[in-house]
């Protein structure tokens, strides 16, 4: 859950014969999905009062019974769902690759021959790292800041990641037409944070030696790779000096500085963006946006100044960590021991089939969801969901038409907004065509790579043209939502409407309590501290009176202070200006889906009634905190702490709550539980 801002058959019978003897070949035997993640008051530790600690109350009895598997790094009801997804995936991806009668270039023969490509290990270990040898080849025969620069494109298109990112997005602006971005990238550690903190000196450490052993299996002898580890650390570390922490990229305005092609170019004399742009496969176009100028800078301060053997040492190092879990044993292996377990802490890789499904999942989104949707989305849900989105939406709009503190200029700017707020559920009307995708069963890099220059030029063909207002952020299948402010919508894709969030077989307050709260939660965001700032167009605009800016931040201050209290890991705490927006957003979501069940319980008294011993406000606040059970393997929940806008679930499983009024009361909360919030110390915006 997020803010977005600124991706039947002839001869069935034969088929359904092939696919148990295709299974072991494509993934190893046939294993049932796992049980559907629902609601259960068997997750609750009744040796706890919750009175005391609500969340380990609430499913700590779960915390104990479910370790992180070895093969993830947390292990939290969003993964549980998650898992049962991707093997209700792996089903439809096995049937498309055995499906050999499927019309070329369909999504199932796209499906079929990307998934196959993946798991065709032979193939892989026959083709070692040949599959990067044109490319190595032009990166050691660089000689100019032209040829440097034109490479980078190459390599941009390809889908790695170096010196900085391009993006085309809608104008945040001007939301009606696409433009370019530029924004600080081109790490190979997490976050800047990794390169300057005194804390991850291991990590630092563990990351030369990495790179130096990644590029010994391009040929490099030890004394060489360990050289040009020292001197990519070294250019990293300057490119991490350079760039904003994750608190600043948060602040939309200070990151939108539109630059005409002579300024860009006068920003960066060594970078010639007229080159990058043809290379890339598109013109200049009238004005570029740039997230960050100061990181532009010192780029260009390092392109004059760093030699051409450590460029090319950067370049090669980049294109192998970004290609290595499509490459051989060797390569994948060595990537995940450092990537996966010394960074997340997570003991062993995932299977085959499920590391390929998230990879077809970012390529073919819309192909495989597609097929998930006709098999796994009732429509029903859909009619449902509508009906809740509309329930928190009336409460949501009562609240801007009451509270207290806004005035009546703001006010109004406010409503019109939301009178603009849309919703998507399930899946697109019109699902992406993937027709023109050249995908082979033998090429896995080749196919993903070719995936993504299909998604870089319909992005580059967009530039200046109006924005397409019908288009997903998010595949079907992801078990998430978020809210687009240029769009000024929430979206819930088909996958989070199953259980533990949306469960039609259960009673309402479980489900205000859960998918309700999901809905609150992205509609608050539309004002959160930054969803605030856009208006009912999407722009990016100051509408609000100085007033009742300086109002609400005071109100999400008492937030800020909160969750920097929360110790996370011994002297670790969460970052409450990081964090802020998702947590403004937990707290509206949980305040008006409360209120929304509350209207909904008025209008059928009949549903009032206690189920499983609790009733509907103490199930509502139970159901909310279950959602956010998760256990953690420590170097994850490091890496999260620094990278993440989201507080860790156990966090979010009762953060919120100590806000709430209606909580103290539902569970008869004295002021002597170490859980007390003082009424004057309580969060309340909408």
């Amino acid at each position: 859950m997020t803010s977005s801002p600124l991706p039947r058959r002839l001869f069935a019978g034969c088929v359904v014969a092939a696919i148990p003897l295709l299974a072991t070949a494509l993934g190893g035997e046939p294993t049932p999905a796992p049980l559907i993640p629902r609601f259960s008051t068997n997750y609750i530790d009744r040796t706890v009062n919750p009175t005391v600690d609500f969340y380990r109350f609430s499913c700590g009895r779960w915390l104990q019974q479910n370790p992180v598997p070895a093969d993830k790094s947390r292990w939290a009801g969003f993964d549980e769902l998650q898992e049962r997804n991707y093997h209700l995936v792996r089903d439809l991806l096995t049937e498309a690759a055995a499906d050999t009668q499927a019309p070329a270039r369909s999504p199932a023969r796209l499906i079929g021959d990307f998934y196959r490509s993946a798991m065709d290990t032979n193939r892989l270990e026959q083709t070692g790292l040949k599959p990067l040898d044109a490319d190595l080849a032009r990166i050691a025969s660089m000689s100019s800041a032209d040829e440097g620069i034109r490479l980078v494109a190459d390599l941009h298109r390809k889908g790695v990641g170096v010196l900085f990112d391009a993006s085309v997005i809608p104008d945040p602006k001007n939301s009606s037409v696409y433009a370019v971005i530029l924004w600080q990238a081109g790490l190979g550690l997490p976050d800047r944070d990794y390169y300057l903190a005194e804390g991850f000196q291991k990590q630092r450490d563990q990351y030369r030696k990495h790179v130096a052993s990644m590029l010994q299996l391009l040929g490099e002898d030890a004394d060489s790779a360990a050289r040009s580890a020292d001197d990519i650390v070294a250019l990293e570390t300057e490119m991490a000096k350079a760039s904003r922490t994750r608190t600043e990229l948060r602040d939309d305005e200070k990151n939108y500085h539109k630059k005409t092609p002579a300024e860009l170019q006068a920003l960066t004399p060594a970078l010639s963006w007229d080159t990058y742009l043809a290379a890339l496969g598109t013109t200049m176009p009238p004005y570029v946006i740039v997230g960050q100028p100061e990181f532009l800078e010192a780029l260009n301060r390092l392109v004059e100044n760093t030699d051409g053997e450590t460029w090319k040492a950067y370049l090669r190092w980049h294109l192998l960590r970004s290609s290595a879990a499509y490459l051989n044993a060797a390569a994948e292996d060595l990537n995940f021991a450092f990537y996966g377990t010394t960074l997340r802490g997570q003991p062993s890789p995932e299977p085959r089939w499920q590391r390929a499904a998230k990879t077809l999942d970012g390529a073919l989104g819309e192909a495989l969801g597609k097929l998930y949707v006709e098999r796994h989305f009732p429509s029903a849900a859909r009619t449902r969901m509508n009906e809740l989105v509309e329930n928190l939406k009336e409460v949501f709009r009562d609240r801007l038409s009451k509270v207290e503190w806004m005035g009546e200029a703001t006010r109004k700017e406010a409503l019109k907004k939301f009178a603009r707020f849309s919703t998507k559920i399930g899946h697109p009307e019109k699902f992406r065509d993937y027709s023109s995708l050249d995908l082979r069963p033998d090429d896995y890099l080749g196919n993903v790579r070719r995936a993504t220059e299909f998604e870089v030029k319909r992005q580059l063909a967009r530039i200046g043209r109006p924005v397409d207002r019908e288009e997903w952020g998010m595949t079907p299948q992801t078990v998430n939502a978020y809210f687009n402010p240029a769009y000024n919508e929430i979206v819930f894709p088909a996958g989070i409407l199953q259980p533990p969030f949306f469960d039609p077989e259960i009673d309402d307050a479980v489900n205000y309590g859960a998918i309700g709260v999901v809905i609150g939660h992205e509609i608050t965001h539309g004002y959160d501290d930054q969803g605030r700032r856009y208006d009912a167009e999407g722009n990016l605009r100051d509408w609000w009176t100085e007033s009742d800016t300086k109002e609400f931040e005071r109100r999400a201050q008492k937030l800020v202070e909160q969750y920097g209290k929360y110790e996370a890991l011994p002297g670790q705490f969460v970052n409450g200006q990081l964090t802020l927006g998702e947590n403004i957003a937990d707290l509206g979501g949980l305040d008006i889906a409360f209120e929304a069940l509350q209207r909904a319980m008025k209008k059928h008294p009949e549903k009032r009634r206690v189920v499983d011993g609790f009733t509907p406000e103490q199930r509502f606040f139970l159901s909310m905190s279950q959602l956010w059970r998760v256990n953690w393997r420590e170097p994850e929940l490091r890496r999260r702490l620094v990278v993440d806008p989201h507080s860790p679930g156990q966090f979010r499983g009762i953060g919120p709550h100590v806000n709430l009024p209606a909580w103290y009361e539902a569970w008869s909360i004295p002021e002597s539980s170490p859980m007390y919030r003082p009424p004057a110390e309580r969060a309340k915006i909408w």
